[in-house]
């Protein structure tokens, strides 16, 4: 088991409800129509929980930025970039996320969902050991894992150290670093047998057996506290793959301490995230990803996310299993009311296959009765005499119908090599076939039968076409183009300006007399090069030593303590440092010092370019009277 409950994917939270559909077409862009309700799901979405009500939009603010997005996803379509086989693989692995809640069905009772936010106000210390069980294991072959486990938890409660114990027998990879050791979570972290036991065993116990999918697991239960709550923010990852070799993982650690010093200069945290974050998925909003709470996200970096105190906080680079990365705090919110969480809580169980598993049922049956399922008992029956491994021919009939379509021996025979079927009858696969039958037709159906849904596919087909489209138009050429960039900067120097800075040198002495030689040869007209090599030219002590650079106030205590009045420095002798160097006003910062704020501000140039020559190119119409309609938020 994999840490079971971890991941940096987050998953999307969806109501399943039925929106009232429109066809009336707000916007055209070469003959790509988009209706009024597409456009008002999408900006009712991206006009909710914002920082501030001064990023709010109007609906006519908005639709001009909406513009600008869908001429860039029409220009990439007409590139074909929709047609690679890379994009639709990563939209087709989006849409199963999306589509999965869509899937199932339960009935919810109100005992479950208050007991699920009970434990949604709790988070949970634990630790665990694994005995995995292979799927295809026999009943014997299971009973001696459900026996083995057994004996280990005896060995526990006779006194046997539980860490010990999850290092000698845990099966769990993790085992040998952690020694079983999970950490925090909360409710919908771990798969919900794990979780019902985690919950329900009393802190310095241990729990009975568990079985989940992984396979048989001992708890134990360190401490319980109340839950930390979510926190939204951005982050800049410099990717570290798994077998990464020292050199490749030494060159992403520069280069994440690198983007961090920028940002300690001032450089912006979201354009940088754009153009320097290996996170596909957030670098396109500036590096912003998805709420989360502690246990949801792995614990290198949960730790360091949560232990950012205020909004717009900055981590220093972190590692975690992903690679490198930099934190920045948006904002934070508790647990929400009971209320409130209602509806995230019958979504989260909607999600969850164990959760779930009697619900399918129903949800089966729902759809059978949908779409006019009726099935062959006859033909049906003689299914029970066949095996899959035998060698007799199924029956050429319908086994059963839906949605006006006969299923019968072709199906069935595909059903079971993709699924690698070797034993047993075929009728022992028979009901697992009809679900799967089933579902598949409510899949090819959602976006016809839930607007909500198309909505959101689209969301993410434009949203890939613009990163890819953005990537090869904007951000790769802005750093690569490197005579167009000297021209910007030659025209917008100053638009990143030093501020006051003392131009010099820092000079530490071994003493006071050391001190007294160097500025006797300062005084004699030696540069600071010729003053290091005649005082250290003796012997191999290191008498003085020099740092020469320019620098503004607050970046170095030494010169803050002599040029701008500051504090003692720590550690600091005043009788043999001392700087020698002027006060230089403010001047541009060259096209090196400032690159990353200058590539930034090229990839705007670029882009505000770019939206001129499509808004050319490409013919807009709107209908005014029906935007007036739309109210705004």
């Amino acid at each position: 088991m994999n840490r079971v409950f971890f991941s940096l994917i987050f998953f999307v939270v969806i109501t399943l409800q039925v929106v009232a559909q429109s066809d009336e077409v707000l916007l055209t862009i070469d003959q790509h129509e988009v209706s009024k309700d597409e456009f008002e799901f999408v900006y009712n979405k991206n006009n909710s929980n914002l920082y501030s009500d001064a990023d709010r939009k109007t609906p006519k603010e908005y639709l001009e930025l909406f513009i600008n997005f869908k001429l860039k996803v029409v220009e990439a379509e007409n590139l074909k970039m929709d047609t690679s086989q890379a994009f639709i693989n990563e939209l087709a692995g989006y849409r199963k996320e999306i589509a999965a809640p869509y899937l199932t069905d339960i009935d919810f009772n109100e005992h479950q969902v208050e007991e699920l936010y009970r434990r949604m106000k709790l988070e949970v210390n634990a630790s665990h050991i694994l005995l995995g069980v292979d799927k295809d294991a026999s009943p014997e072959q299971e009973q001696q894992v459900l026996d083995k486990i057994t004996n280990i938890r005896k060995q526990i409660i006779a006194g046997k150290p539980f860490e010990d114990t999850a290092m000698e027998y845990s099966e769990d990879p993790s085992a040998e670093t952690n020694k079983g050791h999970l950490n925090y979570f909360s409710a919908f972290t771990m798969v919900a047998p794990f979780e019902d036991a985690a919950f329900n065993t009393p802190v310095g116990e241990v729990s009975e057996p568990v079985r989940t999918d992984f396979g048989y697991h001992l708890i134990k239960v360190h401490d319980t506290r109340p839950n930390k709550g979510e926190l939204q923010v951005a982050h800049i990852l410099k990717n570290v793959g798994r077998n990464a070799t020292p050199e490749e993982k030494a060159k992403a650690k520069t280069a994440i301490d690198s983007i961090y010093q920028l940002l300690l200069n001032g450089a912006d945290f979201a354009a940088l995230a754009k153009n320097e974050s290996q996170d596909r998925r957030s670098a396109v909003r500036g590096g912003e990803m998805p709420w989360f709470a502690a246990g949801r996200i792995v614990k290198e970096f949960s730790d360091p996310a949560f232990a950012l105190k205020n909004d717009g906080d900055i981590s220093e680079p972190v590692e975690t299993p992903f690679g490198y990365h930099i934190i920045k705090r948006l904002s934070a919110r508790p647990v929400p009311p009971f209320e409130e969480a209602r509806t995230l809580i019958e979504s989260q169980i909607k999600k969850d296959a164990a959760r779930q598993a009697s619900g399918k049922k129903v949800f089966v049956e729902k759809l059978k009765k949908e779409y006019n399922f009726s099935e062959n008992e006859a033909a049906k029956a003689k299914l029970a005499e066949l095996t899959v491994a035998g060698t007799s021919a199924l029956p050429e009939e319908t086994f059963f119908t839906i949605d006006n379509k006969n299923h019968g021996a072709e199906e069935l025979t595909a059903f079971i090599t993709q699924n690698n079927i070797k034993t047993g009858s075929y009728l022992s696969v028979y009901d697992n076939w009809v679900t799967d039958e089933i579902t598949n037709l409510e899949d090819s159906k959602l976006e016809e039968k839930y607007p909500e849904f198309r909505y959101l596919i689209n969301e993410y087909h434009d949203g890939i076409l613009l990163f890819n489209i953005s990537q090869e138009k904007i951000w790769n050429y802005a750093a690569q183009d490197t005579a167009g960039l000297e021209e910007f900067y030659q025209k917008n120097k100053d638009k990143h300006l030093w501020g006051d800075r003392f131009n010099g040198h820092i000079i530490t002495c071994k003493n006071v007399l050391v001190r007294e030689e160097a500025e006797n040869l300062f005084g004699a007209g030696l540069n600071a090069d010729e003053v290091l090599a005649h005082i250290n030219a003796d012997g191999e002590e290191e008498l003085i030593s020099i740092e020469t650079g320019a620098w503004e106030e607050a970046q170095n205590p030494v010169v803050d303590y002599y040029v701008w009045n500051g504090k003692d420095p720590e550690d600091f002798d005043s009788a043999t440092t001392f700087v020698r160097g002027d006060k230089i006003k403010p001047e541009p910062k060259t096209l090196n010092e400032a690159r990353g704020l200058f590539i930034s501000d090229y990839q705007d140039y670029l882009e505000e370019q770019w939206i001129k020559e499509l808004r050319g190119k490409y013919k807009v119409k709107v209908n005014k009277k029906l935007l007036n309609s739309i109210e705004g938020v």
